[in-house]
C-alpha cells in the first residue's frame, strides 16, 4: 500500500498531506526546478542567452521587429535562446534602462538594444560591458560624444535614417512647387535617429525650394502628432505637405487632417513602412513611406552579437537598406 506523503508534526508525530493547495505549490517548486535544470543544460551545452531590448512594443513597427527576432531565433533554436522584452512608450527611459539593468542580473551573454534615448542609456550599457556582456547598438545609433566619455565602443547596426528621410521628403517635394509650405513632425529631441530624419527632410526641402512653416516634435506618439498637427493647420491654412519622422506620427497627422477637412490638399509622408500605413497609401491618405526593414533590424544585430560571442571581436558599423515606398511600389 502506497502511502501518503508525511511530514514531521510539532508532537513528533506526522502530518499528513493532503491538501491540494500544498500539493499544487510542491508541483511548483518541482516546474521552477525543472526550469533552472533546463536553463543551465542550455549552457553547459555552450547556447548562449541573447535579450533583445526594443523601444515601445505598441509601436507597430517594433512588433515587427520582434515578430523578425522571433522567426530567427526559431529556425536557429539550436544555436542560442532569445529574451525579448520593450517599454509601453517612447520615452519610457527609465524603464528601458531597468530591463538592461535586469539583464545583466541574469548574466545573459549578449544585449541587442534599440536605445529609447541616445545618452541616457549609455552608462548601463557601459555596466554591462564590464560584466562581460556583449552589447551591439541597432535601430538608434548611441550619441557619439556620450560613448567617448564613458569610453565605450560598441558596433551600430541599422540604416542612414538622413538618406531615409531625404528619400521621402523628396517624395513630396516631386507633388509640390517651389516656395510651398510644409511641416515636419519631428521625432525624440533625444533620438539620434529622430535627429537624421529632421535632417534628411530639411535637406529634401533645400533641394526642392521648399519652405518649413513649422518643425515641432510629437515625441513618435499618434495622438501627439494629431494634436501638434492640428495646431499647425490652423495657425498656417496654406499648408501643402507633412513629412512625419515615423508612421505612428503619420496617422496622428491624417487624423488630423481628415478632422479638419483637409486631407485632399495637404499631403503627409511618413518613416517605417508599417501595415497600417501601407493601406493609408493604397487609400491615397498617405504618399509615401520609407521601409527600414524592421523584421530584419534585430535579426542583423543577433547575428553580430552571436559573431562577438563566438571570436571575440568588435565588427565594424553594418549599414541598412531604407527603401521609399509608394503606391506603385505596392502594386
Amino acid at each position: 500500500m502506497k502511502h501518503p506523503f508525511r511530514m514531521p508534526g510539532e508532537t513528533g508525530g506526522f502530518l499528513t498531506i493532503r491538501s491540494p493547495i500544498i500539493a499544487a505549490v510542491l508541483s511548483i517548486v518541482a516546474l521552477l526546478l525543472a526550469g533552472g535544470c533546463a536553463k543551465q543544460a542550455d549552457r553547459a551545452e555552450g547556447r548562449p542567452r541573447i535579450a533583445l531590448v526594443m523601444k515601445s512594443l505598441a509601436n507597430e513597427f517594433f512588433k515587427t521587429m520582434e515578430d523578425g527576432a522571433k522567426e530567427h531565433q526559431k529556425q536557429h533554436a539550436a544555436q542560442y535562446d532569445l529574451i525579448a522584452n520593450g517599454i509601453k512608450d517612447e520615452q519610457d527611459v527609465t524603464r528601458q534602462i531597468d530591463l538592461v539593468e535586469q539583464m545583466i542580473a541574469e548574466r545573459v551573454d549578449a544585449i541587442v538594444i534599440a536605445p529609447a534615448d541616445s545618452r541616457s542609456l549609455v552608462p548601463v550599457c557601459k555596466r554591462a560591458l564590464d560584466a562581460g556582456i556583449v552589447v551591439v547598438n541597432i535601430d538608434n545609433r548611441f550619441d557619439s560624444q556620450a560613448l567617448a566619455e564613458k569610453g565605450v565602443s560598441l558596433p551600430f547596426v541599422g540604416p542612414d535614417n538622413r538618406k531615409g528621410a531625404r528619400l521621402a521628403g523628396e517624395a513630396l517635394a516631386a507633388k509640390l512647387k517651389a516656395g510651398d509650405g510644409v511641416a515636419v513632425i519631428e521625432g525624440a529631441p533625444n533620438a539620434f535617429n529622430g535627429i537624421q530624419r529632421k535632417l534628411g527632410f530639411e535637406d529634401a526641402v533645400k533641394a526642392g525650394g521648399l519652405k518649413i512653416v513649422s518643425s515641432q516634435t510629437a515625441y513618435w506618439e499618434m495622438d501627439k502628432a494629431n494634436q501638434v498637427v492640428a495646431s499647425i493647420i490652423t495657425g498656417h491654412s496654406g499648408v501643402k505637405g507633412i513629412m512625419c519622422a515615423n508612421d505612428s506620427m503619420a496617422l496622428g497627422a491624417v487624423a488630423a487632417l481628415k478632422a479638419a477637412n483637409r486631407l485632399d490638399d495637404v499631403l503627409v509622408v511618413g518613416f517605417d513602412n508599417i501595415s497600417a500605413v501601407q493601406q493609408s497609401i493604397r487609400d491615397g491618405r498617405i504618399l509615401a513611406t520609407v521601409d527600414q526593414h524592421g523584421d530584419r533590424l534585430a535579426v542583423y544585430g543577433i547575428e553580430y552579437a552571436l559573431e562577438m560571442i563566438e571570436n571575440g571581436n568588435t565588427p565594424a558599423d553594418k549599414e541598412t537598406p531604407v527603401d521609399l515606398i509608394t503606391l506603385e511600389s505596392l502594386r
